[in-house]
């Protein structure tokens, strides 16, 4: 059952299952089942949103996250991180939801758990974003991947207020994430990215298009936000991806890291779907197996590093992978 507070925080905080359609967020597509299947995606985020807004316990949405499909299942753990983050946040005291979720149920899906924090920086103040970061220490992935939170946040400026971050291409503040300011807009960028596949519906050339509209510097951190987006969510068939392999020009080792990343998380989840497979194979030349080794492989603590080696394997024998 919903409590109050909880309803009052849900009406405040979550937009509704129409807000986030393509017709609902005014982005240029026509429905089709591609789109249906991308529109599922923020849905599936905003229902684990309100169900961790409302439930009375960890059980209650243990039970409830258990009743969705499993490829969409990540997604929902992801709104409802978003909701404990924004619960401990806001609480007085050591709050331990988001904690709890994530050495628990939540685990295996820490990659999109992360996102899900960046959500919620997107609605708190920054004076609180000291405090949305749980404790995770002794666990695989941890703090270097909390990055993804930063490219959570960078998702969420640009698919909610896509005029002011996509359209005038503003660049928000530096915050010292990890003690990082200066690579704070970098982090953001990789989200922006991944926001454009779901505004151009997975359609290749005008993805293409708007990452090319951005200034040079930024386009290779947006080239590895699609690569993630198209691999994780899919949306289009393997002609397309083809395509979006030779667009990406001169940044297929950014679009080919991107991949890696969302495959690892899909493979870590415990359930890769036959599009990432198909992504994979496709934008890095690698079976979903040695795609999540080279990324075991290139662990480090520093998240550019990690990164950076994957990036390295692409563009060592460039020729030899994309032939």
């Amino acid at each position: 059952m919903s409590t109050l507070l909880g309803s009052l925080r849900r009406l405040i905080l979550a937009p509704s299952l129409e807000e986030v359609t393509f017709a609902g967020r005014g982005f240029p597509c026509a429905p089709s089942p591609a789109t249906a299947r991308l529109e599922a995606i923020p849905q599936a985020v905003v229902c684990g949103f309100e169900w961790g807004i409302d439930a009375r316990d960890q059980w209650e949405l243990e039970r409830r996250l258990a009743m969705v499909e499993t490829e969409l299942r990540g997604f929902a753990y992801e709104g409802a991180t978003m909701a404990f983050t924004v619960l401990d946040a806001m609480g007085g005291g050591k709050r331990r939801r988001t904690r709890d979720l994530l050495l628990g149920p939540g685990r295996p899906h820490i990659f999109l758990a992360y996102i899900g924090i960046g959500f919620a920086m997107a609605r708190l103040p920054r004076p609180l974003w000291k405090k949305v970061l749980p404790d995770l220490g002794g666990t695989p992935y941890h703090p270097t991947m909390s990055w993804l939170a930063v490219d959570g946040y960078g998702f969420d400026l640009a698919y909610f207020h896509t005029r002011r971050w996509v359209g005038e291409q503003r660049v928000p503040d530096p915050y010292p994430w990890q003690g990082d300011a200066g690579y704070f807009t970098r982090a953001v960028d990789q989200g922006i990215g991944r926001a454009l596949w779901f505004i151009h519906g997975a359609r290749v050339p005008d993805v293409s298009a708007a990452v090319r509209g951005f200034a040079a510097h930024r386009q290779p951190d947006l080239w590895s936000g699609v690569g993630l987006a198209a691999t994780f969510a899919g949306g289009c068939g393997n002609d397309a991806l083809a395509g979006l392999r030779e667009e990406a020009g001169e940044h297929r080792a950014e679009l080919a890291q991107g991949s890696v990343f969302a495959l690892k998380a899909r493979h870590y989840s415990g359930s890769v779907p036959a599009h990432s497979d198909a992504a994979v194979e496709i934008l890095t030349g690698l079976s979903t197996g040695r795609a999540a080794a080279l990324a075991d492989e290139a662990a480090a603590d520093r998240y550019e590093t990690w990164r950076g080696r994957i990036r390295a394997h692409f563009t060592a024998d460039a020729e030899k992978t994309y032939r």
